[in-house]
C-alpha cells in the first residue's frame, strides 16, 4: 500500500478543513512547494494536492502553484479540485501533473468522464466523497442520492482504474477511516482503492494494510504530529 501525504489548498496557502467544512480552515504552513518537498525527501512516492477553491467555484483557481509544485518533484503528483471539462484535464496532465481527480464532473457530466478516462486512461482517478453512504458533489457543499457502492461499479464498468475514497463524517477528525464502508467497497469493485479521510496514526494505517488497498492519504495526522510519515512509509515497506 503507497502512503500519498496531502496538501489541501485554499488561496494558495496549505490547508486542512474539519469535515469539509471551508469555515473550519487551518493554515498548516507558510509554502506549499516546500512542504511537498519535504514530503518527497522524507521518501513519499506520490503525492496528493486538492485545489479547494476549485472544488467549489467548478474551475481552476490554484492551478499555478499546483503545477509549479509538481514540476519540481521528481515523484509523481495527483491533483483534484475544480476539473470539470477536458481543456482544465489537458492542462494538468501536460503541465507536470501525473494523475488528475474528478469529483463533481464525474456524477454531473459522463459525457466528460468517459472522454477523460479514453484519453488518458490510468491518468483518471476519481474521488468518491460520500456522507451517509451517498455521493457529494461540489466541493462536498452539495448531496446526491447516489449510492456509493452503485456508483463505484458504474465508474469500473467506464473503465475508471482509480478511485480515492473519502468518507466525509471521518475526514479530518484524526476518528480513524470508515473501515466498514472500505471494506464493502473492497469486495464491490477491483479498482485500485485510496483511502482518504479520518486517518490519525499507525494503527489506521495497519488497518487499512490489512484491507489490501491500493493506497492511503494522510494529511492532518501529520501536521498534528499523531503520524510520522517515515513510520507509516516504513509500515507499508513490509509483509
Amino acid at each position: 500500500m503507497i502512503i500519498l501525504p496531502a496538501i489541501d489548498i485554499i488561496n494558495k496557502q496549505p490547508v486542512r478543513l474539519y469535515q469539509g467544512d471551508y469555515a473550519k480552515k487551518e493554515v498548516v504552513g507558510e509554502s506549499i512547494s516546500e512542504i511537498a518537498r519535504a514530503f518527497e525527501k522524507q521518501g513519499a512516492s506520490y503525492l496528493h494536492l486538492v485545489d479547494l477553491d476549485g472544488a467549489k467555484e467548478g474551475k481552476l483557481v490554484n492551478q499555478s502553484i499546483i503545477c509549479e509544485t509538481a514540476q519540481s518533484l521528481s515523484i509523481p503528483v495527483e491533483v483534484g479540485g475544480g476539473i470539470r471539462n477536458i481543456e482544465t484535464a489537458a492542462y494538468y496532465l501536460e503541465h507536470g501533473v501525473s494523475r488528475i481527480i474528478l469529483g463533481t464532473a464525474a456524477i454531473e457530466d459522463e459525457a466528460f468522464l468517459k472522454e477523460a478516462v479514453a484519453r488518458y486512461q490510468e491518468r483518471v482517478a476519481v474521488g468518491l466523497d460520500c456522507k451517509n453512504g451517498y455521493v457529494c458533489t461540489r466541493g462536498w457543499l452539495n448531496d446526491s442520492q447516489v449510492d456509493y457502492l452503485k456508483f463505484a461499479k458504474h465508474l469500473e464498468s467506464l473503465g475508471v482504474q482509480t478511485i480515492i475514497f473519502t468518507d466525509i463524517a471521518t475526514d479530518g477528525t484524526l476518528e480513524g477511516p470508515n473501515l466498514v464502508m472500505l471494506e464493502r467497497l473492497s469486495k464491490q469493485v477491483s479498482l485500485n482503492i485510496i483511502a482518504s479521510g479520518g486517518i490519525k496514526d499507525l494503527s489506521h494505517i495497519k488497518a487499512l494494510k490489512e484491507l489490501s488497498l491500493y493506497g492511503a492519504i494522510t494529511g492532518k495526522a501529520m501536521y498534528a504530529g499523531t503520524l510520522q510519515l517515515k513510520d507509516a512509509l516504513r509500515l507499508c515497506e513490509t509483509e
